[in-house]
């Protein structure tokens, strides 16, 4: 056992764990199926796209076309009806599963929606001016997390949290904090394992992923769901209209926190097989990429996906997930080694090893070569987050892979 505050986290004893609670949500929901008490989701793609619909009402057609242009509007609908195909009849989704698919899949286009409703009153938020960003590019597992809370520490710079990543449609009074305590706390219940592999909090730092998934790109639900056909068609598709997605998104975030004069430090390990298009939004971007040995990147990933898709899934395959992953690690490099070929702006690498062996020297020179200026308070800020992560629970996750490596 291994404490997490005052909650104790349960032995991992393989990479496909599941939680005692999310097997008995799966007894419940399948009862309360059978016997008429619930009706079983729908994962249709008319029916899910009625249900998020309906909460717009009779403005949804202006809500979902403002702010953006017919190839945009088009490459959504498509996305979604082949990612709830997918999901439907590939995924092998448990009741469990189910349920959170068509919940993931309604949020989604209700996000659209209500997103669009904003920038119909309010279109000069979806063009606000901000800051060119710091982007930290690298595979997931592969230490971009470390760096991208290092960088984001530094009070020049700003940041994105949880509660905005998750729910990115601004509210006032804003009570996405609140809901994201909320929701935080009831995945972790489900899925105990869930801080050590990646420690999240409502008003934490966060990466972007929820931006993307609202745009439906592939990579939220790939780690969620076995779905080889819409992995393949998001993949070979051009990504151009989630970015610009996410950067109507980023800058209206931008606008409502008042953060838009402070460079957005941001990160998403599928920013890698994107980067041409992520650096077409922003051209004017700098980069931080991330570099990790391949093989301990790998490793890590199994263990995050396998826990992931244990949850919603009837038929995990960690051979499988072993081998999509080590395919698509290969595609991601051969992908950024392209975009920095034609790439004349400001870049620095961070190697996982010399961060371990001295972060403060790496960090300083990532920092000179960026032409930023390291502060005496951006350091202090720095030292304050190194020193609280210096024993946090996802130390667990490395004993965990480690075990689950060991012949």
């Amino acid at each position: 056992m291994v404490r997490l505050g005052r909650r104790a986290l349960p032995d991992r004893p393989h990479p496909l764990a599941r939680s005692p609670l999310a097997d008995r949500l799966d007894r419940w929901l399948a009862t309360a199926w059978k016997r008429g008490i619930l009706p079983p989701p729908d994962l249709d793609p008319q029916a899910l796209w009625r249900a998020a619909a309906g909460r717009q009402g009779n403005e949804s057609g202006v809500a979902e076309r403002a702010g953006r242009s017919d190839a945009d509007v088009a490459d959504f609908r498509d996305r979604f009806s082949r990612l709830a195909q997918a999901a439907a009849t590939e995924a092998a989704l448990s009741p469990l599963g189910q349920a959170m698919a068509w919940g993931q899949l309604v949020r989604a286009v209700s996000a659209r929606f209500a997103l669009g409703a904003v920038w119909a009153k309010r279109p000069d938020l979806a063009k606000t001016r901000i800051a060119p960003p710091i982007i930290v590019v690298g595979h997931m597992r592969g230490g971009t997390t470390r760096i991208h809370k290092l960088f984001a520490a530094d009070p020049a710079h700003s940041a994105t949290r949880y509660c905005d990543a998750a729910h990115p449609v601004p509210r006032r009074p804003d009570l996405r904090r609140l809901k994201g305590t909320a929701e935080l706390a009831m995945l972790k219940r489900v899925n105990p394992w869930l801080d050590a592999i990646h420690p999240m909090k409502s008003a934490g730092v966060e990466e972007e992923l929820g931006w993307l998934g609202a745009a439906l790109n592939h990579s939220i639900y790939e780690t969620q769901w076995r779905i080889p056909s819409y992995t393949a068609f998001s993949e070979a598709r051009e990504a151009g209209p989630v970015y610009r997605e996410f950067g109507r998104i980023l800058r209206t975030d931008a606008a409502h926190r008042g953060l838009a004069d402070r460079p957005r430090v941001m990160k998403v390990p599928v920013f890698c097989e994107n980067l041409t298009e992520l650096l077409a939004a922003f051209p004017d971007a700098r980069l931080v990429i991330a570099d990790r040995d391949r093989e301990a990147v790998l490793k890590s990933t199994l263990s995050l996906v396998a826990n992931q898709m244990a949850v919603q899934s009837t038929r995990c395959d960690t051979e499988w997930i072993e081998a999509e992953w080590r395919r698509k690690l290969i595609l991601r490099e051969q992908r950024v080694a392209e975009a920095l070929a034609n790439w004349s702006g400001a870049v620095t690498r961070l190697d996982f090893e010399e961060l371990d062996a001295d972060w403060e020297a790496a960090i300083g020179r990532a920092y000179r070569e960026l032409g930023l200026d390291l502060t005496v308070a951006a350091r202090a800020a720095m030292r304050r987050e190194m020193a609280a992560s210096a024993n946090g629970i996802h130390r667990a996750h490395a004993r965990q892979v480690a075990r689950f490596s060991a012949p």
